[in-house]
């Protein structure tokens, strides 16, 4: 792995490049933003900050994103289009943070990146199935299937964009590993790409962890998120092998199972799936009493834990060559007891504990009534 490092040093100068000029970008962006008058009001129900904060940081790191993409990245059509893409996103988000946009609009911007995405040939055109080996897709299944793909992330990071320093820790450690796994899957230029939008979230994190300067606003989530997906495709899935559909699965777990859970409570409420409530992850262990400190590295830790399972299931298989590997059966217990420990301690503090605090209460109120 480190050869291979030694071998891609653009990988390295892509983070550490894109970390500078984020870090340095970002607050002439907020003042910027504010100067428009594009911040971010306290005050309503879901708004857990106090004092009005800028939005725009995307736009720091979309030059964060393309200033070192154009200096190390091979640009052949799939990359230039994945840029292109990344470009339209934003554009969208930044449309949506100064004037707002209805949620069609919106959707219809993001299939619009997607699509450009695609269309410059990021979709999986076959896959290994277990048994009947190596099987191409056809393009009716692989097309809207990588647009839809794309489009849920750039949502799924949207969604979770509501604490200082979540989206953009996430995106960092999801990036990090990518790039890890790119590079051991002898695709460079996807690993500098992940390598980029890591050193990107690190260095607005300076500027984003609580109490934040700045947001990202849709602006950053729309970019990441579309960005992430689109590595994960070009990066990942391509390499036709099954067992790499889990990869980016496990590494972006936090936000899809976020996503899933609210959209799963809206529907069951009657509620349309695009208005915004206080029911995601950050949320409700504020309702429990975290800060918001300690309720963001709690979720990076969770990330985390998943993102080591998935190196672990890239770099330690248990059966290697036809022959059982102890010391790799022991990393992947490990790993994967860490990540399923971290899945039940959410689970139990968000479901158990929040059930007996609501018993408490009830019979607080009911002795008091009495």
């Amino acid at each position: 792995m480190w050869q291979t490092l030694r071998d891609n040093p653009e990988v390295l100068w892509g983070f550490l490049l894109a970390l500078v000029v984020v870090l340095v970008l970002t607050p002439a962006v907020g003042r910027f933003a504010r100067i428009l008058g594009v911040v971010d009001e306290p005050g309503e129900r879901r708004r857990i900050h106090l004092h009005a904060v800028p939005r725009l940081g995307g736009i720091a790191l979309l030059l964060g994103i393309f200033i070192p993409a154009l200096a190390f990245l091979t640009l052949d059509g799939v990359y230039r289009g994945i840029l292109l893409g990344a470009a339209v996103a934003t554009f969208v988000g930044v449309v949506d943070d100064f004037r707002g946009l209805p949620w069609w609009g919106k959707l219809g911007g993001q299939v619009s990146a997607a699509v450009i995405a695609v269309g410059f040939g990021v979709h999986v055109e076959r896959f290994t199935f277990p048994l009947v080996g190596i099987q191409t897709l056809p393009n009716w299944v692989s097309i809207p299937a990588s647009i839809l793909w794309i489009v849920a992330i750039m949502n799924m990071v949207n969604f979770l964009d509501g604490m200082d320093g979540l989206a953009a820790g996430i995106c960092a450690i999801a990036g990090s590993t990518f790039a890890i796994i790119a590079l051991s899957l002898g695709k460079p230029d996807a690993a500098i790409l992940s390598a980029i939008v890591a050193g990107a979230c690190f260095g607005f994190l300076r500027h984003n962890f609580y109490p934040a300067r700045i947001f990202m606003g849709d602006s950053g989530a729309l970019l990441l998120g579309y960005t992430l997906a689109a590595i994960s495709v070009q990066g990942l899935l391509k390499t036709a092998a099954l067992a790499t559909l889990l990869l980016p699965l496990l590494v972006l777990a936090v936000p899809v199972l976020d996503t899933s859970f609210v959209v799963a409570k809206r529907l069951r409420s009657g509620q349309p799936i695009y208005v915004a409530d206080a029911r995601h992850l950050h949320h409700r262990f504020m309702r429990l009493g975290y800060s918001q400190r300690r309720a963001v590295i709690y979720l990076w830790a969770w990330c985390g834990a998943l993102a080591a399972a998935a190196l672990a299931t890239r770099f330690a298989p248990p059966h290697h060559h036809g022959d059982w590997k102890v010391t790799n059966v022991a990393i992947d217990v490990v790993t994967g007891s860490l990540a399923i420990g971290f899945s039940l301690y959410v689970v139990y503090v968000l479901e158990i504990v929040k059930l007996a605090s609501v018993r408490s209460r009830r019979r607080d109120a009911a002795s008091k009534a009495a």
